[in-house]
């Protein structure tokens, strides 16, 4: 449907099925234009073990995410994926993969340039958008990566990355201790949902799953990092390990600390500039 704005949408479209999980869906918002423009793909968070396409982290306001993406010229691409529970990894960056795909193939309908493709996750989104920017056919294991869920044909590449405080060595966080839940509220380890085992148990399987393992003698595109200095969750030190290795192949890396902030921003005074870094990151980028 079109609104009033011009403001084209395609809801809950089906860009891959698998017999026995439920279909995976994407949402497509494309701005006014008589051109193609770039598209961003959203990716949401909770650690692998939930959240929803349509809803950012609740300290952002989806008003303010979705309408900074469009503002700005930019097609917004919001993906839903199996969590662990459903499908160990590579389940996830299978779903990642192919959503890029499918959005790359039916690009004329969208009104999307199919070569400017631009991603952005937050925290289990993050680790995935960080994973869509390395890993290549010519990665290691880097063709079984790729999947072959929904449109088959073409390339996943994405053009730049937005990754707010994802995980990017797996291996590294084993001694972190989980922030203590609430009383009477049970949660899954969000590591060993995703492996199907504990990182001890599947130590290869955690380093496949670990960002970090692709950046030596990677191409890299551009990387916008923004993790809060006081992140209970996932420690600020994991962006600094990719931005590290990024910048030892000579990549294009922006790391931005938020300070005093923890995990989702909780404890930023205002989320506004920083929604409006990634905006104005991918625009330039992407070209729109």
């Amino acid at each position: 449907m079109t609104a009033g704005d011009g403001v084209r949408r395609f809801d809950a479209i089906t860009y891959a099925t698998t017999p026995g999980y439920r279909p995976r869906l994407l949402d497509v918002h494309a701005p006014a234009s008589e051109d193609p423009v770039p598209a961003v793909v959203w990716i949401h968070g909770g650690g692998w073990l939930d959240g929803d396409r349509r809803y950012p982290p609740p300290t952002v306001p989806v008003t303010l995410l979705h309408g900074s993406i469009l503002g700005a010229g930019l097609a917004l691409v919001c993906i839903d994926y199996r969590h662990s529970l459903e499908a160990p990894f590579p389940a996830q960056l299978h779903d990642v993969k192919a959503a890029i795909r499918y959005v790359r193939k039916y690009a004329g309908d969208f009104g999307i340039d199919p070569e400017r493709i631009g991603v952005w996750g937050e925290s289990a989104g993050g680790h995935l958008a960080a994973l869509a920017g390395l890993v290549t056919p010519g990665s290691p294991s880097g063709q079984a990566l790729e999947g072959n869920e929904g449109v088959r044909e073409g390339h996943s590449a994405v053009q730049a990355v937005v990754d707010w405080y994802g995980v990017s060595e797996i291996g590294a966080l084993l001694s972190h201790p989980m922030p203590p839940m609430p009383p009477g509220v049970e949660f899954p380890d969000p590591y060993a949902a995703l492996l199907g085992g504990t990182a001890e148990e599947r130590p290869e399987l955690a380093r496949v799953a670990s960002p970090v393992t692709y950046a030596e003698g990677s191409t890299p595109p551009p990387f916008l990092l923004v993790h809060g200095t006081q992140d209970a969750l996932v420690p600020y030190s994991q962006s600094e390990v990719l931005a590290k290795a990024l910048r030892e192949v000579d990549g294009d890396v922006t790391l931005q600390p938020v300070d005093g902030a923890d995990h989702i921003f909780i404890g930023a005074p205002d989320v506004t500039p920083i929604v409006t870094e990634g905006v104005t990151f991918l625009a330039r980028h992407l070209g729109a």
